[in-house]
């Protein structure tokens, strides 16, 4: 029996099965992996008709991913980032707030984000004596850079259709 501790949503949002599988997924990145954020984004936006995302899923995506601070994903640095709607919309292109969040939800329940949340819902990080994040609460973009294989394969088989 596999024993660890599942991220479960706050408030009345239902934990599925898919969300369980995708944190799961996410805890097995191999040690030292480093992928370019917007090369992901990329083969994302490729082939999102096989992952099925759609166009504004992906400006939001895109959004969240501009709050990460490295142009390369890698477990060194932490995954999570914790923006608030309000600056998420404006990085989306002033897409309202209601708009906003049905599309994280929908990044979430495809399994390219996890939501990590706080106890009280909010989106924030604790920083220790030294000035490093030491717990943050936000959204894990983790099974992007477990996924990135399955992206650039989706973007290849597109690719290869449209030729």
């Amino acid at each position: 029996m596999e024993t660890g501790i599942a991220t479960t949503p706050f408030g009345r949002r239902p934990m599925s099965l898919a969300m369980l599988a995708a944190q799961n997924e996410s805890r097995e990145i191999p040690k030292g992996r480093v992928v370019d954020k917007w090369q992901i984004y990329r083969n994302l936006c490729e082939g999102k008709s096989i992952v099925g995302i759609g166009d504004r899923a992906l400006a939001v995506l895109n959004a969240l991913l501009s709050f990460y601070p490295d142009s390369e994903l890698s477990e060194e640095n932490g995954l999570i980032v914790f923006p608030s709607n309000a600056q998420l919309s404006l990085r989306a292109h002033g897409m309202p707030d209601a708009t906003v969040r049905r599309h994280l939800a929908a990044l979430v329940d495809c399994g390219l984000v996890i939501r990590r949340d706080s106890p009280n819902g909010k989106r924030y990080a604790r920083k220790g004596r030294g000035g490093e994040i030491e717990e943050a609460f936000g959204f894990s973009l983790a099974p992007l850079l477990a996924r990135a294989c399955e992206f650039e394969a989706a973007a290849a088989c597109v690719r290869a259709d449209n030729r």
